[in-house]
């Protein structure tokens, strides 16, 4: 007999203290469990922000957060260190690194500033064991580089968050035993050649995300995007690695608990 309880699946990577969903949050959570989005990662892109992140994963069960400075913000917030990210971390929802990253797509005369801040998150991610929450964005070369360069000075654990970059870059995270979050962009038509670069990752590195209120997939692209549509994402992700629904959500719930280990015991514990 078959159940109509959809498979649990994980938004790793969303906004929910963004303007965009004020007033709105009991709904959006409550459309996400239904769907199956079980659990959510809602990020801080602003240090100076981690307060009412941190609020929002104590109000709802199965919400989790992180905390970083987004490369785009580097230079105009204060340098995070080190210290103080090892400090956040010991929040029992606190469960992952950054965002951090570089992104010279609007930024790149910030390009130094970014690359210290990314090193200070780097450090962080090593000392906490909490996974490294990458944005990359018209930085390939450097990104790499730098990842390969810090990861060979001392582990760390990582996942390129609403990957959109080319071949060279996957290649050289999945190298180091990165994972690669697929978002919405994954399912926009044009993506091919994306689509391309995740059926050549190993299924066991694949996350999914929708990176809300942004980058809506289909039938909601161009509308505020809100991780209960993480799963039109996924249903995508299956159809890349020939795989039905269920298998493919229980596929991305075994990569987030591996990655995301602290979220994982938390959850058990529920």
């Amino acid at each position: 007999m078959m159940s109509d309880t959809p498979p649990p699946v994980t938004d790793s990577h969303c906004h929910l203290d963004f303007p965009d969903f004020e007033g709105e949050l009991d709904a959006v959570v409550a459309r996400a469990r239904e769907a199956g989005v079980h659990r959510m990662v809602t990020i801080c892109t602003r240090l100076s922000h981690e307060p009412r992140v941190r609020a929002i994963a104590e109000a709802y069960d199965g919400v989790f957060y992180a905390a970083g400075t987004h490369p785009m913000s580097a230079a105009e917030e204060p340098m995070a260190t080190v210290d103080e990210l090892v400090r956040l971390a010991r929040h029992p929802k606190f469960v992952g690194i950054g965002e951090s990253g570089l992104d010279y797509h609007y930024t790149a005369e910030t390009k130094a500033v970014q690359q210290e801040s990314l090193a200070v998150h780097i450090e962080a991610a090593r000392r906490t064991g909490l996974p490294l929450i990458i944005h990359a964005r018209d930085a390939d070369e450097d990104m790499a580089r730098i990842l390969t360069e810090e990861y060979r000075a001392g582990a760390f654990s990582c996942v390129m968050h609403c990957f959109s970059s080319g071949a060279a870059l996957a290649e050289a995270a999945l190298d180091l035993g990165f994972y690669l979050s697929m978002s919405g962009i994954a399912a926009f038509p044009k993506s091919r050649e994306l689509r391309a670069i995740f059926a050549a990752a190993p299924l066991e590195r694949i996350l999914v995300e929708t990176d809300s209120p942004y980058l809506a997939p289909p039938p909601f692209r161009g509308k505020r995007n809100e991780p209960a549509h993480v799963i039109h994402t996924a249903r995508v992700g299956a159809e890349i690695f020939g795989l039905d629904y269920p298998a493919f959500a229980a596929a991305t719930e075994a990569n987030f608990d591996r990655l995301f280990t602290k979220a994982a015991r938390a959850s058990r514990a529920a």
